[in-house]
């Protein structure tokens, strides 16, 4: 497991594009965190690294949102902070969609944690202090 701190939300978007070196067609990016823990500027920083140019928001209500990407697969950004099960997640067409080839970083993942594949990217970003962020990244062995 990698262990980084976060001093801003620009230096946790810095180590969320550093991440996107690690995903490719397929790929799935789990992330856990409280509310307000910096899953959204995380997920921004991966998007610019997978060159992503529209702005990125958090789907809260709209669950998924997708971003074409040119000659590349999509990056579907998907908030499972809705969902009450896993059930609710296949219900909404997310199984089908972290199996359609493109990228998928799932906030919230631990409500939905039997359809997250065993080969994903898990992050956890706990708060520390009221600007810092412990962030925790299983799957990969070095950034």
């Amino acid at each position: 497991m990698i262990e980084i701190i976060s001093n801003s939300p620009d230096e946790t978007a810095a180590i969320g594009k550093k991440i996107s070196s690690f995903l490719h067609e397929g790929s799935v990016a789990a992330i856990t965190g409280k509310l307000g823990s910096g899953k959204t500027h995380f997920t921004k920083g991966v998007a610019l690294g997978l060159g992503v140019t529209e702005n990125i928001t958090s789907p809260t209500y709209t669950i998924i949102n997708e971003y074409q990407r040119e000659n590349s697969p999509s990056l579907f950004h998907i908030d499972a902070y809705r969902l009450n099960c896993d059930k609710d997640f296949e219900d909404i067409g997310g199984v089908d969609i972290i199996n359609s080839g493109g990228i998928s970083i799932i906030e919230w993942s631990e409500r939905v944690p039997n359809s997250i594949p065993e080969n994903s990217i898990f992050i956890t970003i706990e708060i520390k202090d009221s600007f810092s962020r412990i962030i925790k990244i299983k799957g990969i062995d070095n950034l």
